[in-house]
């Protein structure tokens, strides 16, 4: 424990350990804080804004993984809320797109529940001490949703439908196989 200049107690970070106040962390939270903005912007279709701020947050998805790890500014912190503030980002644009746009519900409910399932399994491993990384199938899977979020936000013409339909079939059909691939992988480890 430390002293603040008032006095008070303060937990001492872990020796050796980065600050839990850096910019990887402070990039999350404010992807966090900005998910109800970005829902405000689908919600009353103003497409363009959307999709931009739809694009920045997951640039800072990105950047703050990159500065983390080039920096070594890996926390526990930013372990729990980076994936807290991806999840939440993109089921908050996917359930807006269902009530703003022609995206189909059960497009949603198939990346949810594999999303979330997956992340509680993940919890799950963490708690018996085996973590589980995002393999390369994962991250292909990220930026396959990412990229037919986008198509969906942006005010495209009617002739892009079905591209953008396309796209985000391909997303599904991977957040699918991914995550079956992350429970084959999983029992050849606890065999």
């Amino acid at each position: 424990m430390s002293t603040s200049t008032s006095g008070t107690s303060v937990p001492s970070p872990k020796a050796g350990s980065p600050s839990n106040w850096n910019l990887p962390n402070i990039l999350t939270s404010l992807r966090i804080l900005f998910v109800p903005v970005f829902a405000w912007l689908v919600l009353s279709q103003q497409w363009w804004w959307a999709f931009g701020l739809f694009v920045v947050l997951m640039a800072t998805d990105k950047l703050d993984g990159d500065i983390a790890r080039a920096r070594g500014l890996i926390t526990d912190f930013g372990k729990i809320a980076d994936p807290i503030a991806d999840k939440a980002l993109m089921i908050t644009a996917l359930v807006c797109l269902n009530i703003a746009s022609t995206l189909p519900v059960w497009i949603t409910v198939i990346i949810v529940v594999r999303e979330l399932g997956i992340t509680l399994w993940r919890i799950r491993m963490l708690r018996r001490g085996k973590v589980v990384p995002a393999n390369k199938g994962g991250k292909l899977k990220t930026v396959l949703q990412t990229l037919g979020v986008a198509l969906y936000l942006c005010p495209l013409p009617a002739w892009m439908d079905p591209v953008t339909f396309v796209v985000m079939l391909v997303a599904v059909a991977f957040t699918v196989v991914t995550g079956i691939q992350y429970l084959l992988d999983a029992r050849k480890v606890n065999a």
